[in-house]
């Protein structure tokens, strides 16, 4: 049996470090941006030991990547949530969904520049990362739209996907391009950003539904 130190076994101390090297790449990769944190920085600012890093992740890639999807996970429940709490028809229940949306990119600025400021370009698992996100939002819409407009044909079910990665793909690039210069601490823009989306989600979904 594994040795209990204040109350955790050895599993449990280990997610535990995990999660404070993943808290201190968030707050660096934020702060210096991903090619200027090294690993050292990171377990610094941890306080945990780079041989307890290599145990948990073999680069500073690795760890980057691991921010992204603890990231992901979050917005993923959050969104989960949202949409089973849903009991109005879609054109109700769009802005909502979005504003959750927003805000759980949003609200910490730290989350919205590793996620938006420097992701692109890093590497080909760090792309493939962000597209496995973005598959995961597509995905989400289509399930929301079986269940306002039931299932399609099978030969339209192709059609529907595109639309979805292509509706996804523009929100994060207007959500990309308001945040050139938005102020996150300003309630007013955020709503306007939620607005725009709603916008432009209800164009597409008008399109798809004619």
């Amino acid at each position: 049996m594994s040795r209990t130190i204040r109350g955790l076994d050895a599993e449990q101390r280990r997610a535990e470090r995990r999660e404070q090297l993943l808290d201190a790449a968030l707050k660096l990769f934020a702060a210096n941006g991903y090619l200027a944190t090294s690993i050292e920085q990171i377990c610094t600012t941890a306080y945990i030991g780079t041989k307890s890093f290599y145990e948990l992740f073999t680069s500073r890639e690795e760890c980057y990547v691991a921010v992204l999807r603890r990231t992901s996970d979050r917005l993923e429940a959050q969104m989960l949530e949202a949409a089973r709490q849903a009991t109005g028809n879609e054109r109700q229940e769009a802005p909502r969904l979005l504003a959750t949306f927003v805000h759980a990119l949003v609200d910490d600025p730290q989350v919205t520049r590793v996620t938006f400021g420097m992701a692109s370009g890093i590497s080909e698992s760090v792309e493939r990362e962000r597209r496995a996100n973005r598959r995961w939002a597509a995905g989400f819409l289509e399930q929301l739209w079986d269940v306002y407009d039931g299932p399609p044909a099978d030969e339209l079910r192709t059609v529907r996907h595109g639309v979805a990665i292509g509706l996804v793909g523009g929100m994060f690039d207007l959500i990309s391009d308001w945040l050139l210069d938005a102020d996150l601490t300003n309630q007013q823009q955020i709503e306007a950003l939620i607005d725009d989306l709603t916008t432009f989600y209800i164009t597409v979904r008008r399109g798809l539904t004619r």
